[in-house]
Formats: structure tokens, C-alpha cells, sequence
């Protein structure tokens, strides 16, 4: 029988395992017959993770994830991929003849454990086509670095010599997407689209300008490979705090969960020649700020990601329940580079972490609350309000209450540039924006008192927040990241937070001073480490 192009004819004609070899619309997924469909067939959720025990360290922890995936299934073919976590951007719906499928990876720079990659090849086995990976290049975005631009382009490296291995064509493109990927498409003709999920303005733009700009005959789809449960099945609206997530997010992550099958070497090959990317190209095509350097402590690529989520669950997990808040003691995970990224996926990290419930149950818990549903929450935000970068976007509690003590006298005021170069009179304050430009990162509990401080030392709540994420986005690794965002927004706005006792020029925002962290951790300890100095103030000149 031929196999059916349209998804409807698939859905009615194709093994169990099969029905996901079409680009999945939600009004095609209607249950069919139960005579021709067995029971496991209609099951919308993936199968339960594999438990895999600690006592498997003996494996290095790259072997051992490589036979985690090999145990859940051969291939992609051979697992129950999850509908849900499939968008259809496009009305196209029939997979045209053609020479293969495209994964434009974008925000998960990964091969592995990426739900979008396999989709995609799931997709390129079916039509027995070939599978490209294209990543397009911009010369600047937002306020990134050199830093943050070898950091992914080293990561990049990685991505396809992994490819090149799995006989899986990478491609960088150097330009706009609108620019290069509709060219890509029509040169190799290919039949579908693949692309992985951002709830960040830029991203979505490139999204829209690229499926005005390929065929309408060509299906394109969008996969949350960052997620582990996917933004929009989380919730259908902004939600107001953890609180309001959580328990949604805990009711489905049995469903989503799951291990990961592999991404296999691909056995249908490009009629056309591959050429091996120009990475010293690449860097030349870049337009950004060459003076902020790259860091040594984090070492780009899925690899180091995975070493050093290994070293957190051997070394710094069992201090994680207790000790996270305290900048002098290394209690975090440290991933939060490789996740921003996508070098790693933060399912991943869940599924290893959570192999030490029964040791380490409250530190365990802990990353859960931070990793996902946490980080989840910032990408609700994010996708549900536009203006997640503005002062627009906070409550209207939080608008208020700024708004009424705007012009309430600041005890100090900096500008940008005395901010930047950590000349402030708090010897504290000046270390965490040490630690940043120095390491690009600012510990967790550091960077609340770092952003809330810059609201008290600027002329408005609007100028505060400008700066807070010009800073974090010029310097921090993570930085234009939705947990940036919501990290100045929570800040500076109250968002995902409840009003305080009024003050001057916080209003109802919730409050951190010098002596109270002097009361949760030892401040010389810190800036000892990071050599904050105390500035004599200067008052601006009017």
C-alpha cells in the first residue's frame, strides 16, 4: 500500500508507531476506529522514564548516557513520541515530494535530547529522505558579546562534528533567517520544517518572517525542546506566581518525563555534497563588543555541560537544600550557561538529578522547584507578556506603587558607567558586579540584591531596569534569557512576587539591604573573593 502524504490518510493507515511520521494538526489527532488501534495507540503520554541507578557511575557519565538512550529504543521510529509537544505553525499540512527535512536549531544547540532533532529525523526515516541541521548566524543580537558568541559558536563546533558522525549534514547560514533559510530550502528542496521553541520577541519575529518568506506548500512546525513540559500545555495564560504553576506543572510532568531515545546515524544521505563549516568566517561575519572576554571557568559544548551536571549531582547536590543562598559556599549546579544555550537540556539534568531522591530528597526537590518549575514559570511570562522587558509589563500594583515614588530623593545616584566599572560606595554591591564581568555570572542570591540596589541608586524604575538588563545581557552568560528577564522584573517590578511594607522609592516592592545579607552569610568571605572596594560617593553635578 503507498503510504499516505496527507495526515488524515496517515492517521487511518499507518502502524501505531507510525502515526507521528506526518506533521501532527491538532484537529487531525481524533481517535481512530478502536477495531484497527490498539491501546497503547491512543495514549497521548510517552512512556514512563527508565529508572537508572546511581551505582551506574562506574560508566563515565557520557557512556552511560549513550546507553540510557540506546535502552529506550532504537530509534526515534521505535518511541512513543508525545503529540503535545508539537505546534503546527503552518496550514500546510502534506509533506510534498521532496530530497529531505530541515531542523533549524535555534534555541537548543544540542543533537541529543533535543525532542525538536528527533522530531525531525522521525520525520526524514518516514519519507525515507535526508535530514539537515541549519543554524543561521546573525552578526549581533540584542546586547551580546564576544563572549557570549564563542561560547555558542564553540558549541557549535561540537554540534556538528556529532552530525558529521550520524551522517547528518550541518549547516551554519550566515545572516537573518528570512534571509538565508528560504534559499536553503528551495536549494535542497526540501519538505519539511522543523524549529525548536523561543517565547522571546526576536526569535518569534524570525519565526513569522520565515514562514511568510518558504513555499505554503511546505509544513512547518515548531517543537519545545526546552521545556520539559512544553510552555504552552503548562498553562494557556500568564500565570501570577510559582504558586499558580506549580501544581499544574507537577500534575503533567509524569506524562512528559521521560527518557530521551536516540538520535541515530541517518541512513538516507543529501544528494548533494556537504562542505565543513568556516568557523574563522563565521567569527569575521560577527558585528559585536570584542572587550568582553571569554570566561575559563565554563568550557562550551554538550560535553563540559554534561561533566559538570555530573560533578553537581557528585559533589554539590547534597549541599544544595541548605546551603544554595550562601554566595561563600559552591552549592549551585553552575548549568545555567549550557541550558541558556541549549548545549544541555534541562530535562536531562532533572532525569540525573532525580536518580539521588532517596539520598538527597530535599536537595533533589529543590532543584525541581528551580529548574522547572522555576525556570518554566519565566518562560510563561515571557511567552504571555509582551512587554516582559519593560516596566509595562509588571502588575498594576507594582505600576502604582513605582509610579508614586518616583520622585522620592535617592540616597545615591550612579550613573551607567560608575555602575559598570563597580565603583559604588557598597563594597558588596561593587563584588557581585565583579563577579560578573569577570566570571559572567553573579550568584543567585547576589544578583536579587545587585538588581534591586540599582533601583535605589537610579533616577526611575524605568532606568533601573534598562540598566539591570544591559548589564546582565552584556555581561552574564545567560544573559537575554527569559530567567534574566523575570530575575530584574521580580527585582525592580514585584513581578511573580506580592507588595511589601511601603518604603521610599521602592513603594510595596520588596526590600534587601547590606545588613540583611550581612545576617544570611559572611560579606568579607565574598568580597575578600572578588575584591570589592569602597568608593568615595560623588554626587552628580546638576
Amino acid at each position: 500500500m503507498q503510504q499516505p502524504r496527507c495526515l488524515r490518510g496517515l492517521l487511518t493507515h499507518l502502524a501505531p508507531l507510525a502515526y507521528l511520521g506526518h506533521f501532527p494538526r491538532a484537529s487531525a489527532f481524533s481517535a481512530p476506529s478502536s477495531r484497527s488501534v490498539s491501546r497503547s495507540t491512543m495514549s497521548d503520554g510517552e512512556p514512563k522514564a527508565k529508572k537508572h541507578k546511581p551505582d551506574s557511575d562506574s560508566l563515565d557519565i557520557h557512556r552511560r548516557l549513550e546507553k540510557t538512550r540506546q535502552d529506550e529504543a532504537e530509534s526515534i521510529l521505535d518511541f512513543k513520541f508525545n503529540k503535545k509537544r508539537v505546534e503546527m505553525l503552518s496550514k500546510a499540512d502534506e509533506v510534498p515530494d521532496c530530497d529531505g527535512i530541515v531542523y533549524w536549531m535555534s534555541r537548543d544547540q544540542r543533537v541529543q535530547d533535543n525532542w525538536a532533532m528527533l522530531f525531525a529525523q522521525r520525520l526524514a526515516l518516514k519519507y525515507k529522505v535526508s535530514l539537515h541541521v541549519v543554524f543561521c548566524l546573525v552578526p549581533k543580537f540584542l546586547d551580546a558579546t564576544i563572549r557570549h558568541y564563542h561560547f555558542m559558536l564553540k558549541g557549535l563546533e561540537e554540534v556538528e562534528s556529532e552530525c558529521q558522525k550520524l551522517d547528518i549534514p550541518f549547516n551554519l547560514l550566515l545572516g537573518e533567517p528570512v534571509d538565508v533559510l528560504p534559499d536553503f530550502i528551495k536549494n535542497h528542496n526540501i519538505g519539511g520544517l522543523v524549529t525548536d521553541f523561543s517565547p522571546l520577541r526576536v526569535p518569534r519575529r524570525w519565526l513569522k518572517d520565515v514562514k511568510k518568506a518558504i513555499p505554503q506548500n511546505i509544513p512547518m512546525c515548531q517543537v519545545d525542546a526546552h521545556n520539559i513540559v512544553p510552555c504552552k500545555k503548562a498553562s494557556d495564560k500568564q500565570e501570577y506566581s510559582a504558586k499558580t504553576i506549580r501544581k499544574k506543572i507537577h500534575d503533567k510532568l509524569p506524562e512528559f518525563l521521560t527518557n530521551f531515545p536516540p538520535v541515530i546515524k541517518h541512513p538516507y544521505k543529501s544528494k548533494e555534497e556537504n562542505e565543513a563549516v568556516d568557523w574563522e568566517a563565521a567569527e569575521k561575519s560577527l558585528e559585536v563588543d570584542q572587550t568582553v572576554k571569554s570566561v575559563e571557568w565554563a568550557v562550551p559544548g554538550t560535553q563540559a555541560g554534561h561533566d559538570t551536571l555530573n560533578e553537581f549531582c557528585l559533589k554539590r547536590l547534597r549541599k544544595y537544600a541548605t546551603q544554595r543562598n550562601d554566595p561563600n559556599v559552591n552549592a549551585l549546579s553552575n548549568l545555567s550557561p549550557w541550558l541558556h544555550f541549549g548545549q544541555v537540556s534541562a530535562q536531562r539534568c532533572v532525569l540525573e538529578v532525580k536518580r539521588y531522591k532517596k539520598q538527597l530528597k530535599e536537595g533533589v526537590d529543590g532543584f525541581v522547584e528551580e529548574a522547572v518549575v522555576r525556570r518554566e514559570l519565566a518562560d510563561n511570562y515571557c511567552y504571555y507578556q509582551e512587554n516582559y522587558d519593560r516596566i509595562e509589563g509588571a502588575y498594576q500594583w507594582a505600576i502604582t506603587t513605582l509610579n508614586n515614588h518616583k520622585k522620592d530623593p535617592r540616597p545615591y545616584l550612579y550613573s551607567l558607567e560608575t555602575l559598570m566599572e563597580a565603583r559604588t560606595h557598597d563594597e558588596l554591591w561593587n563584588s557581585a558586579q565583579i563577579q560578573l564581568v569577570k566570571e559572567g555570572k553573579i550568584h543567585g542570591f547576589m544578583r536579587m540584591y545587585w538588581a534591586k540596589k540599582i533601583l535605589e541608586w537610579t533616577a526611575s524604575p524605568e532606568t533601573a531596569l534598562e540598566t539591570a538588563i544591559y548589564l546582565n545581557d552584556r555581561f552574564s552568560l545567560d544573559g537575554r534569557d527569559p530567567n534574566g528577564y523575570v530575575g530584574c522584573m521580580w527585582s525592580i517590578c514585584g513581578i511573580h512576587d506580592q507588595g511589601w511594607g511601603e518604603r521610599n522609592v521602592f513603594g510595596k516592592i520588596r526590600y534587601m539591604n547590606y545588613d540583611g545579607c550581612k545576617r544570611k552569610f559572611k560579606i568579607d568571605g565574598y568580597v575578600s573573593r572578588y575584591g570589592g572596594k569602597k568608593h568615595k560617593y560623588i554626587p552628580p553635578t546638576k
